[in-house]
């Protein structure tokens, strides 16, 4: 029994209403306007100009850090080397085939002698010694540039305290394209440092640097023709880019005078070294003979080998540096 009773200030029959959430937002989704065009639209199949407009800027997003990854990419190989400590960029130069350039039997496979192309550009970095400019090397970049399209830019390592204007604009003017490395197909990169032999490096992680002209310039070539299939033939030009840079640059007088007598020879049989094409052997003597000695002194055979070498036109580059 309660000990008193209390009459109810309010009646029994009130409702309260209780919410059913914290509190409420307008619907975003709610169409202004004419709601009826823009559903109509919806349903045909088109797309909001808004959304049209966002996937165009990322498309353009995208492109651009495409192009900066392919020029991350490409100068990686300078970067992750000790050839980095670069302080001067002179020329680069794109170049596309020529109606003059030179034949060759067979063609070469970029992806399969370097590598599949993974949106970086394939840069051949060469480390020359200024004092031993690599004469070579020129004809051969004069060659590749008629075969593919080539970005070649020279460097001043900071091991080297002056080279000459000569050397710095050796592989051509510089390309108002130079920016955008994904127009072309491989690089060409010269770096002038004072090293005791040339050396060339591709692939910092797959592969390990070549050292010596001769060598650099039998990869090279590699890049504009293979290697002839006959194994005396191959063996022939092997022995005479050997001949050219032991015994023509390296070695004695009596060396020297032996070998052109052999070219001579040779010549007097052949229109070229290796027999009736153009080959490697030809860039390798030509760039030594003129390096040995006066071309007035060689033999009448050897000079007139010499002035068909020049008529072909890529050896200029190579002869400038000797005047």
């Amino acid at each position: 029994m309660p000990m008193y009773q209390v009459k109810p200030i309010c009646g029994g029959d009130i409702k309260v209403d209780l919410p059913s959430c914290m509190y409420k937002l307008p619907n975003i989704h709610a169409q202004q306007g004419n709601s009826c065009t823009s559903e109509h639209a919806f349903q045909n199949g088109e797309v909001d100009p808004a959304v049209k407009a966002l996937e165009a800027r990322q498309d353009e997003i995208m492109r651009k850090l495409y192009e900066l990854k392919a020029a991350v990419e490409g100068l990686a190989k300078t970067v992750t080397t000790p050839d980095a400590d670069l302080d001067l960029t002179v020329s680069s130069s794109l170049s596309s085939q020529s109606s003059s350039s030179t034949t060759f039997k067979g063609t070469a496979d970029l992806d399969t002698l370097l590598g599949k192309d993974l949106g970086a550009l394939r840069d051949i970095v060469i480390n020359a010694n200024p004092a031993q400019p690599p004469l070579t090397l020129l004809v051969l970049h004069s060659l590749l540039c008629q075969r593919y399209r080539v970005l070649s830019t020279v460097h001043v390592h900071s091991s080297v305290t002056s080279v000459p204007p000569q050397l710095m604009s050796c592989l051509g003017p510089r390309h108002a394209d130079s920016y955008a490395r994904q127009l072309f197909q491989l690089g060409f990169t010269l770096i002038w440092k004072d090293v005791p032999k040339l050396q060339m490096k591709f692939s910092v992680q797959n592969m390990c640097p070549i050292e010596g002209e001769a060598n650099v310039a039998r990869f090279l070539f590699k890049l504009l023709a293979p290697y002839p299939s006959d194994p005396a033939l191959a063996t022939l030009v092997d022995s005479w880019v050997d001949t050219a840079f032991f015994q023509l640059v390296e070695g004695s007088a009596k060396e020297r005078a032996a070998v052109l007598r052999t070219l001579n020879s040779s010549l007097g049989r052949n229109p070229w070294l290796a027999g009736p094409e153009f080959s490697l052997a030809d860039i390798a003597c030509y760039c030594c003979v003129l390096q040995s000695g006066p071309a007035s002194s060689t033999p009448t055979n050897v000079q007139r080998w010499l002035k068909s070498c020049e008529n072909l036109g890529h050896f200029g580059p190579a002869k400038l540096l000797l005047q």
